[in-house]
């Protein structure tokens, strides 16, 4: 009795909710719950698709590789790349060493022509002097044409192994800068540094600011040299000196500088001419100095 009744109100509570009544056929079938029991979890079609197939939708776990497994192209182009960077430094290392070798020997030649030249300051014969030190020079070509044909090895490569015989080449611009100027009185010129030493300006030339680094470097030579000819008795040295490197300091002005190695070299030949100017003021006032000064070489043009 219970029973149908319990099945009546649920029959009509199903017809507020769905309007299209259940067949009586199939209400037998529905099962029968006691208000006390709870329903039992439904699992969706979803969890239980997942929950039978777990390999299909686990997520991917790669195993730590193994000696056999086989590396990925990209560890090949990296191998590949750092072989090739061992070449070039291996070759370039090598390259090195034959440059520095043959640098060493005209290091070696520039000290002795600078131990010549040396001499000149103790009142020494010039030309004696500086065909001794002439000799040297034709070494200094050899070299210079050996280092030519190293970097003919790497076309394209002189800037990047310059440096190695920068300062070398500097001080061989000096001696041969303050030679010719005991020969002549004036400055060697770029194109005449370069036929001495045997240089090729397309392919391996005499750098600009090397030329300049030196011609200042044999300034610091001339207070020197003109103190001991003073010394010496030669009273008219210090004219000389002071017109060449005034008109060398005013040719310098000329260059927009900048605040390198090359900038400072050319700040101490402005002290250089300031020692220089001291001992030709002393002594023009000591009266060593018989007559005035020639004018200028344009002066005596136009008289």
């Amino acid at each position: 009795m219970m029973n149908s009744a319990y099945r009546s109100v649920h029959l009509t509570a199903s017809r507020l909710i769905n309007p299209n009544p259940i067949s009586s056929s199939l209400l037998h079938l529905l099962p029968l719950y006691s208000c006390t029991h709870a329903a039992p979890p439904r699992s969706s079609p979803l969890r239980r698709r997942f929950l039978a197939t777990p390999s299909s939708s686990s997520f991917y776990i790669p195993m730590a590789a193994g000696d056999d497994q086989v590396p990925p192209p990209e560890s090949h182009l990296l191998e590949k790349q750092f072989e090739s960077f061992r070449v070039q430094l291996e070759e370039s290392a090598a390259l090195r060493e034959q440059i520095r070798a043959v640098v060493m020997e005209i290091e070696s030649a520039t000290r002795l022509i600078q131990a010549n030249l040396l001499l000149v300051h103790q009142s020494r014969p010039i030309p004696e002097i500086i065909e001794k030190a002439k000799e040297k020079i034709d070494d200094l070509k050899k070299f210079y044409g050996r280092l030519a044909e190293i970097l003919q090895k790497c076309p394209g490569q002189y800037y990047r192994y310059h440096g190695d015989w920068r300062s070398e080449t500097q001080a061989v611009v000096s001696q041969l800068a303050f030679m010719h100027w005991l020969e002549t009185g004036t400055l060697l010129v770029h194109a005449e540094a370069e036929a001495k030493l045997g240089l090729n300006s397309l392919e391996f030339g005499l750098e600009t600011e090397d030329y300049l680094t030196g011609i200042c470097f044999m300034s610091n030579d001339l207070p020197r040299y003109v103190v001991n000819r003073v010394t010496a008795g030669d009273y008219d040295c210090p004219r000389k000196v002071m017109n060449f490197l005034t008109d060398l300091h005013a040719a310098f002005r000329m260059l927009n500088l900048r605040n390198d190695f090359l900038r400072k070299k050319f700040d101490s030949m402005k002290y250089d001419l300031r020692r220089v100017e001291e001992v030709y003021y002393d002594v023009k006032i000591r009266g060593l100095i018989s007559g005035e000064d020639p004018p200028p070489p344009n002066v005596q043009a136009q008289s």
